[in-house]
């Protein structure tokens, strides 16, 4: 027997596998012989692969961050990775912030609950657009929510929140083609956009001004990339 690429698709290699783990094999020598050959062939072929870069460093960027903030206070993210409200474009830590705020997380359920999203969308959406191309579009939509959030609102801004939200609309556009809007894009930006009107009356700590401006970008990013 051969272990080819369509070894374990057969139901019957499936409880080979089963009674090699479980022990049965011991009772049944040929077979233990054959599924163990295989299963060892498979497993020596399987490499980890760090498949998306983008992506998984600025994974393991916030979770760094967001450790060595909580070791010491929380004072780091407070410091150097929240858009406050009426910044001063003057002072040389404004232009980090506007940018690093999307790094910053205020626990481990926020950071959680946002990559969560992005480690299920975002290795799809890097391979689609390329590393520099969709680390350029994480940089553009942090920019612009830093920048209007600075200039316009009144609350702090940190979380990556407003490039889940771009990667949840350019999701809606993989299989986009030149001249067309699809269905799923329309779908999406209606129950995106009923939710975050609605929750905007809600009082809570929840910038649904950064889930907007950040659909906004995945909108444009999708239409232009379509093109």
């Amino acid at each position: 027997m051969i272990c080819g690429d369509n070894y374990f698709t057969n139901q019957i290699d499936h409880v080979i596998i089963y009674l090699l783990l479980s022990g049965e094999t011991a009772r049944r020598p040929g077979y233990g012989k054959i599924s163990y050959i295989c299963f060892e062939e498979l497993i020596s072929t399987m490499k980890i692969r760090y498949n998306a870069p983008v992506i998984l460093t600025f994974s393991l960027i916030c979770v760094t961050v967001l450790i060595i903030s909580n070791a010491i206070g929380g004072s780091l993210i407070k410091a150097f990775f929240v858009c406050y409200p009426d910044m001063s474009f003057t002072e040389p830590l404004t232009y980090l912030r506007i940018f690093s705020h999307a790094i910053g997380h205020g626990s481990w359920v926020h950071l959680l609950g946002n990559f969560t999203f992005i480690l299920l969308v975002g290795p799809v959406l890097e391979e689609k657009y390329g590393s520099k191309r969709l680390l350029l579009m994480i940089v553009i939509a942090a920019g612009i929510t830093g920048v209007l959030n600075t200039l316009f609102f009144s609350t702090g801004l940190l979380g990556a929140s407003g490039i889940v939200f771009m990667f949840i609309i350019l999701g809606s556009f993989t299989n986009i083609k030149a001249g067309e809007i699809p269905v799923t894009f329309i779908l999406v930006v209606v129950m995106f956009l009923t939710k975050e009107f609605t929750d905007a009356f809600q009082k809570d700590s929840i910038s649904q001004f950064a889930h907007i401006a950040g659909g906004i970008c995945g909108s444009v990013f999708g239409f232009r990339g379509a093109r």
